[in-house]
């Protein structure tokens, strides 16, 4: 029992040892790093520092002199130490810190992955049966250097998202409306169907009891079982409230979000690995698009947000005749459930019969009225829909269309909309220099552009589809390739269009689409000029001129009213010899961090090298008087000056592999 007891005690005792040490080597090295692996460090010191030393050194007797004992225990410990920080330096260069999971991180992440797998199997294998299993590997592949073979792989592109579930659904909804990719992907990513199989009533009487509190008989006066429609997110039934109102009530699908989030998070690991792989998907701005999609999939599935902006749009719609959208029930809506204003009329898509109805010019007003409104809603209010396709418009008997599924809108702030609104005017101009310099205010310019040839490039695209034409449908058609032009343009020379003007473009985009089934040879390039032209007189009236007057100037009296003191002092300066120019050097905090640190780091290769080569000469020069009988002074400063060394050097070292500092060293 004694034995088993001073067993315990000497490896709790090494054990505290071990983590003091490792500690200390962690303080002395200067830089955060994980406790795992100083731990590992400090062991690798501790058995290999006595070792090397007593393969160099006998050990002294114990009856040696208590100097020689004292020495011979610093010696091992100096050595320890630098043994210690070698292993923890070489461990950084192999296994930078932060490349590898920790252990909690790693146990909390277990159950994840082995969720995630059986996804991860199933997408796999829907890949590979539609053939694309190969482009993750990365590298040109030959077979898609023709139209037929990319209308090909556009099909299966199409067929396995289809195959893969609601999120890459509409995933590739979205793709589908960009015009900066081959347009075979486009014509097919915009087939894709969000349908699915309605669920039972029972199921929808569940959710509808748990999120309003009380059975779905009691909250309504009645509500149709049967779904007037079923997607893969939520389904409709009609119902009628107890105040007599005729409403639609969406319903989220059960288990759905824990769905999206779990698809969300392996789209996310899966653009992150393509974009390291592949050329194409750094092209695309695969990350960029996935983080921008993934936001807007959340706000989709809390149906709050839908209903706060169903207010926020109908607010912006109260002066416009022939738009409207339907208005939410708040005390009957939830996270999950939504109830609103059930709208006359049918889907644009089926409203052909209607439309024949009205005629061609009332049809090209409708046109041209969607066209203002949703203009308006980017460039002036700020908040639009982003994905106004024939489905999500409803077309009354009278020609008065309603907005359906605001689940998810874009905004953009006033910098924003301004540079919007420069680009759309420049656009109906057709000038390229006024064109190339509202595109370059609007999106991120890389390190390297060569502007003079951008603008000769969007010269020519103008030059080439916006030309005069005398045929109407012909000026229509060129719509689509022009925009289509443009964008690639934009992708060719690396222009990054941050998100929310990026959702503004699709929504153009998505627009140009539905007023060709509104009124079929609807030129949006001309009914944007149009609209820029009397935006632009109504900026430019007697009353607009003078609100912008006053705003203005009730922004510069303060400057004005300063103004003439400031001139004054000025003056008196100058007339005395008094003016100074004062400019401060590093005046930004970042800068003279980094200086800073430079400046550390410099000082400490001079100390380290300086030390190391007294070291040197320190040894060279030994014994110097004599500390024992085999020691001599000049040996232990020697040792103090190359343990000094060595130490200064393994920090800077494990800063370089780092590739980050954390602060001056």
């Amino acid at each position: 029992m004694v034995d088993v007891l001073g067993a315990q005690l000497y490896a709790w005792s090494a054990l505290i040892a071990l983590l003091l040490f490792a500690l200390f080597v962690r303080r002395v090295i200067g830089v955060r790093l994980g406790l795992p692996r100083t731990l590992l460090a400090a062991a690798v010191g501790t058995t290999l520092g006595p070792a090397l030393v007593t393969s160099m050194l006998p050990v002294p007797p114990g009856s040696a002199d208590t100097l020689d004992l004292l020495l011979y225990t610093a010696l091992l410990s100096v050595v320890a130490l630098v043994v210690a920080m070698f292993a923890l330096a070489t461990i950084e260069m192999l296994v930078p810190n932060g490349s590898l999971p920790g252990p909690v991180s790693t146990a909390r992440g277990l159950r994840g992955r082995l969720r995630r797998s059986r996804r991860y199997l199933r997408i796999l294998r829907v890949l590979a049966q539609h053939g694309l299993a190969r482009f993750l590997r990365g590298g040109r592949h030959r077979g898609v250097a023709t139209p037929e073979d990319r209308r090909a792989l556009a099909r299966s592109v199409r067929r396995a998202m289809e195959d893969a579930g609601v999120t890459f659904v509409k995933l590739g909804q979205q793709l589908g409306t960009r015009r900066d990719i081959p347009p075979e992907f486009v014509a097919e990513l915009s087939r894709l169907q969000d349908e699915a199989h309605p669920l039972p009533w029972p199921a929808v009487e569940a959710v509808l009891a748990a999120e309003l509190g009380a059975p779905p008989s009691q909250v309504f006066a009645s509500i149709d079982p049967e779904p007037l429609a079923s997607a893969s997110v939520a389904q409709v039934h009609v119902a009628r409230t107890t105040a007599g109102r005729d409403v639609v009530v969406k319903v989220q699908r059960p288990g759905i979000a824990s769905q999206v989030a779990g698809d969300l998070d392996i789209l996310d690991r899966l653009a992150r690995t393509l974009t390291a792989r592949t050329a194409w998907a750094r092209h695309l701005g695969l990350t960029d698009l996935v983080a921008g999609f993934a936001a807007a999939l959340h706000e989709e599935l809390d149906f709050r947000v839908e209903r706060d902006n169903l207010a926020t749009v109908a607010a912006g719609l109260e002066a416009s005749a022939g738009i409207v959208v339907p208005a939410a029930e708040p005390d009957l809506s939830t996270a999950r459930v939504l109830v609103m204003e059930r709208m006359p009329g049918i889907p644009l898509g089926a409203a052909e019969p209607v439309l024949a109805r009205l005629g061609e010019d009332r049809r090209r007003a409708i046109a041209e009225n969607l066209l203002h409104v949703v203009v308006d809603q980017v460039v002036v209010r700020g908040v639009f829909h982003v994905d106004l396709h024939p489905g999500n418009l409803l077309v009354a008997d009278d020609g008065t269309l309603a907005m359906l599924d605001l689940g998810s809108v874009g905004r953009l702030g006033s910098r924003a909309r301004t540079q919007l609104a420069l680009l759309l005017a420049a656009l109906s101009t057709a000038d390229s220099v006024a064109v190339t310099d509202a595109l370059l205010e609007v999106v991120d310019r890389p390190d390297v552009l060569d502007e003079h040839r951008l603008e000769q490039e969007v010269g020519e695209v103008l030059a080439r589809f916006t030309g005069p034409s005398t045929v109407q449908a012909a000026q229509a058609a060129q719509a689509a390739p022009a925009m289509a032009a443009l964008f690639q343009l934009v992708a060719r020379y690396r222009l990054g269009i941050p998100p929310q003007v990026a959702a503004a473009f699709r929504t153009l985009a998505t627009l140009e689409g539905t007023l060709q089934v509104v009124c079929g040879g609807y030129d949006l390039i001309d009914g944007a000029r149009r609209y820029a032209g009397r935006s632009a007189a109504h900026a430019t009236s007697p009353r607009e001129l003078r609100s912008t007057l006053e705003a203005e100037l009730l922004g510069l009296v303060p400057v004005l009213r300063r103004l003439p003191r400031r001139i004054d002092r000025i003056t008196d300066a100058v007339e005395h010899g008094r003016l100074q120019v004062n400019v401060r050097l590093l005046a930004d905090p970042a800068d003279r961090r980094f200086v800073t640190r430079l400046w550390h780091q410099a000082l400490l290769v001079v100390l380290a090298c300086t030390a190391g080569l007294m070291a040197v000469a320190l040894f060279l020069a030994a014994p110097g008087p004599m500390v024992t009988d085999v020691v001599g002074i000049f040996h232990v400063l020697a040792t103090a000056l190359l343990a000094g060394s060595v130490i200064l050097v393994m920090r800077l070292l494990v800063v370089i592999f780092r590739g980050a500092d954390d602060g001056p060293p």
